[in-house]
């Protein structure tokens, strides 16, 4: 593999499974060098500062397993430094871990570590490594968001005896907050006579905005069958006050129609908290209503 492959692989390639969205650090530092011969620093110190480049963001796993910090300076020059606990485990505060090497060599039991870039438009990348690193520190928020970051490593590249060492410091934006929904049906609805149209609905509450799915099902049992229907609709929830939400149905059951009374009305929201690229969900909700001739 040549380095440009490497460096391919080294930084599009997962440990980070299930990432959470980087976001801007507040305050931070990136520095590293190594001795002539190191082939990645070129036996010479760079350091970059929060601020003061296009690009200083950091992004970890939603099982806080790993985390990427990247760093693009300018036109031609950025840098990705990936590390990872071995597979199950959490990157913990003031632990070293030795042994790390970068994917696809490391095996579940390894720790991962993967430092390299573009510098001034030239690659450079391994296409083995070793290496260790320590998390001074850490602080972790919803879904693997890294609040707070202290860590030091040394790569040793292409089986080079030569050490590239480096540090990053970073505090993050205070987390966004997590996707809190609720879902209420209304008791009382209409059903139009004699077709059998019946109107439900309720409420959707939201603490940030977000495009909200609801499905469903609406039966009712009668003595000479069990009208029922399905539903799914979306409703774009803001927070503030609850969102009302309705629909018309009409039994999809042959030779069923719905009728005034009792109706049992199974529902469930779900909608996408973007931050996290996780899923908020209601689970489903049975609850009776009243149909009332309209």
């Amino acid at each position: 593999m040549g380095v440009v492959a490497a460096v391919t692989v080294a930084l599009t390639a997962a440990p980070l499974a299930g990432t959470a969205q980087a976001y801007s650090a507040t305050s931070g530092t990136l520095s590293f060098s190594g001795d002539p011969g190191e082939p990645i620093s070129g036996g010479q110190s760079y350091e970059y500062t929060a601020g003061a480049v296009q690009m200083f963001d950091v992004g970890g796993s939603r099982d806080d397993n790993s985390l990427t910090v990247a760093i693009d300076s300018d036109q031609g020059t950025l840098w990705r430094l990936i590390v990872a606990a071995p597979d199950g485990q959490k990157l913990t505060e003031g632990t070293t871990y030795t042994g790390a090497k970068q994917w696809p060599y490391a095996q579940p039991e390894d720790p991962e570590l993967v430092f390299g870039g573009i510098d001034n438009g030239t690659e450079r990348g391994c296409n083995t490594n070793s290496g260790s690193f320590t998390i001074e520190h850490i602080a972790f928020g919803p879904y693997g968001y890294v609040r707070a970051l202290d860590a030091t490593f040394e790569q040793y590249c292409n089986g080079s005896t030569v050490p590239l060492r480096g540090a990053v410091h970073a505090v993050m934006p205070e987390p966004p907050v997590e996707l809190a929904l609720r879902m209420n049906t209304d008791p009382a609805g209409t059903v139009s006579v004699p077709d059998g149209q019946i109107t439900v609905g309720g409420t959707v509450t939201c603490n940030k905005p977000a495009s909200v799915s609801l499905v469903g099902q609406v039966f009712q049992i009668q003595k000479k069958g069990t009208p029922g229907a399905s539903y799914e609709t979306t409703v774009s929830c803001t927070p503030g006050a609850p969102v009302p939400w309705s629909v018309e149905l009409t039994s999809q059951e042959p030779g069923t129609s719905f009728q005034p009374g009792t109706a049992t009305m199974r529902s469930r929201a779900r909608a996408d908290d973007r931050d996290y690229g996780v899923t908020a969900d209601t689970g489903q909700q049975e609850s009776e209503v009243t149909l009332s001739r309209s």
